[in-house]
């Protein structure tokens, strides 16, 4: 079978090599050492890595080059800072330092505006969270890095928030293979609730008819805008479980109310 190939900057991904965790951590011991050639064949053996990360951003831009490029910065300083001595996985380090730098790169090119002060505090909380990463193995609470910060729960948020990219109204936020619903299906307009009673009771009826699982999952889904992969692990189960909850209950809601 013919592998799939893409073109990056002239690298064909069909063609990346990935590295076994033996020969990364021989890799870092001649790197530390000053063989600069093991670098590159630790920069090359994650560039893999790095496209991982960027599926999730296919739609975000016009120039996945560029995209690849800020990407392969966040690889190399996370090459350049990453300590052996901590017993972490190489890539529960480089994957926030990779994300730290797309999403900046993506947050300075959106039409977007945010504050200088809010960047500021963004761009702190970044290094902290990519710092306490390596420190603790996972990721920190917005808690603990407030309270090493001194600085307010709240305002933490606001700056993690400001990373993240802005959506249009008419993503798609479901596809079962027939109707589209988009974000802007979502959103209540409260000023015009033109919602007949029979609509909200024969909504209501539906809705308890479903079995608890698909009618906790809807709920949590629409009501309160919660992704499928929160709930996966909120209920314990595979985020395909919770999708087939979700299409079953939405298949079964348009039966009783069209």
């Amino acid at each position: 079978m013919a592998r799939h190939k893409v073109e990056i900057c002239g690298v064909n991904t069909a063609n990346l090599k990935v590295l076994t965790n033996e020969e990364m951590i021989s890799l870092f011991k001649k790197y530390r050492s000053g063989d600069l050639l093991a670098k590159e064949e630790l920069i090359n053996g994650n560039l893999k890595l790095v496209l991982s990360i960027l599926k999730k951003y296919n739609n975000r831009t016009d120039n996945m080059d560029d995209l690849f490029q800020v990407g392969c910065i966040g690889l190399i300083k996370a090459i350049d800072n990453f300590d052996l001595s901590h017993e972490v996985r190489f890539s529960t380090y480089a994957v926030p330092m990779i994300l730290g730098e797309v999403k900046r790169y993506l947050r300075d090119n959106n039409n977007v505006k945010i504050s200088r002060s809010i960047k500021d505090l963004s761009y702190k909380v970044s290094k902290l969270k990519e710092k306490l990463t390596l420190d603790l193995g996972c990721e920190p609470s917005v808690t603990l890095i407030s309270s090493i910060l001194g600085i307010a729960e709240n305002e933490i948020i606001l700056a993690i928030d400001s990373t993240k990219d802005s959506l249009s109204m008419f993503d798609p936020i479901y596809n079962d293979g027939g109707d589209v619903i988009y974000l802007c299906d979502q959103l209540a307009d409260k000023k015009n609730n033109n919602y007949s009673l029979e609509e909200k009771i024969g909504l209501n009826d539906a809705l308890n008819s479903l079995k608890a699982k698909e009618r906790y999952v809807i709920e949590e889904r629409y009501y309160f805008g919660k992704t499928q992969m929160e709930l996966s692990q909120e209920l314990g189960i595979s985020q395909a479980q919770i999708s087939r909850l979700e299409k079953s209950g939405l298949d079964t809601i348009k039966k009783k109310i069209l």
